[in-house]
């Protein structure tokens, strides 16, 4: 199967600023791809084959943990393959954004993630550049600037996890 992503998806950027408990990434924007794979009779397996062609890998097949938690070694795509959500990006002051089926976000390191309600269906294909393998940390103590500084070091992706090399993260994240 070749999967080819929606051409001109709706994008949304958020730069988010650290937080007390959540280190987020004044640097580098959350991108959020509206429709971005659209009309895929297995959006799961399209993701999974568009992020894999692009040089991200670890893929993994859940939904997004119920609990505010941020990654300080990895970027992560979420493809979202079926279902609703409303996510919120950035610790207990962030955004929340309402994804459904067919969008993905490139949420940089250390940006914080909590799923707020999903639909039953809910499903997501998660993914990683190549070479970077996500820690696990919670919003459970101070932001320390060691920290921020660990988050700032995460080298950016060489292409876009849908749409390679060219792709619209590369000019969001200054790549």
């Amino acid at each position: 199967m070749t999967t080819t992503p929606t051409p001109d998806p709706r994008i949304e950027t958020h730069l988010l600023p650290p937080g007390t408990n959540v280190p987020n990434n004044d640097r580098l924007p959350l991108v959020i791809y509206r429709g971005a794979l659209s009309g895929a009779s297995d959006a799961a397996s399209g993701f999974e084959e568009l992020f894999d062609r692009n040089g991200w890998g670890g893929s993994w097949r859940d939904g997004i943990y119920s609990y505010h938690h941020f990654h300080t070694t990895a970027h992560e795509a979420l493809g979202i393959a079926a279902g609703t959500a409303r996510v919120c990006f950035g610790g207990p002051d962030g955004v929340v954004a309402e994804v459904a089926a067919g969008d993905m976000v490139v949420i940089p390191a250390g940006v914080g993630h909590k799923n707020l309600g999903a639909s039953s269906d809910f499903l997501v294909i998660g993914s990683y550049p190549d070479g970077q393998e996500p820690d696990m940390n919670r919003d459970d103590r101070p932001v320390k600037p060691a920290l921020l500084d660990k988050v700032r070091a995460v080298p950016l992706p060489g292409t876009d996890p849908l749409f390679g090399p060219t792709g619209p993260l590369l000019r969001h994240w200054g790549g």
